[in-house]
């Protein structure tokens, strides 16, 4: 069993969840509907075999301006 860490932020009328593990994501019209899809999307990947897992043992959010 692995555990995955994500990320969940909305973007226009959507909620977008992102597997910082892996390169998987997913979107959905409330947060619970998006972390769902996300779960099924990752166990998806991992039954397809040749899957990338890159373990994060710890997690920060956060949020910056640039120029541009």
């Amino acid at each position: 069993m692995k555990n995955l860490k994500f990320v969940v932020y909305r973007e226009n009328k959507y909620y977008v969840s992102q597997c910082l593990n892996i390169d998987v994501a997913s979107c959905g019209n409330t947060i619970d509907e998006a972390i769902q899809n996300l779960k099924e999307a990752t166990e998806l990947y991992f039954e397809e075999g040749e899957a990338e897992y890159h373990p994060i043992e710890e997690a920060l959010l956060g949020e910056y301006a640039v120029n541009g």
